[in-house]
């Protein structure tokens, strides 16, 4: 039997360091402002605002609005629900991890895969984990 995967928030002494250790200059470049822009495009309510960082006991990385607001969350692919903040990040984040997996660069879409797949297997977990699948099939 596996042990759950957890996660630990990312320190905000901690924030640069450790998505740089991850993505490199990937992250403030393309990852955080495609979050932060699906996430607009999925929950027309958002407005921005201060996101937490989390890590995961697998290798995993997700950010998600520190806001505890239920978001309504329309997809492209037809799904509409209702998400909390944290699975609305969760949601974000596999968007971009997926988009950026099948970038050119083979190195940047390998790390985006590798997180997708973490971040998918800690969301199996997750209670909103149905409404979380839904939104990113």
């Amino acid at each position: 039997m596996q042990s759950p995967i957890t996660r630990q928030q990312v320190g905000n002494n901690q924030r640069i360091s450790h998505t740089a250790d991850i993505f490199g200059v990937n992250f403030p470049l393309h990852i955080e402002p495609f979050i932060y822009s699906i996430t607009g495009c999925m929950a027309q309510e958002y407005r921005g605002g201060y996101w937490e960082f989390y890590s995961l006991s697998n290798g995993g990385f997700y950010m998600a609005p520190k806001s505890g607001a239920i978001s309504i969350v329309i997809c492209d692919n037809g799904y509409s629900g209702v998400l909390s903040a944290d699975a609305l990040g969760i949601t974000a984040c596999l968007y971009a991890y997926s988009h950026f997996s099948f970038s050119g660069a083979e190195e940047f879409a390998k790390t985006c895969a590798q997180q997708y797949h973490w971040l998918r297997e800690y969301m199996l977990d997750h209670t909103e984990a149905g409404s979380i699948f839904r939104a990113i099939d």
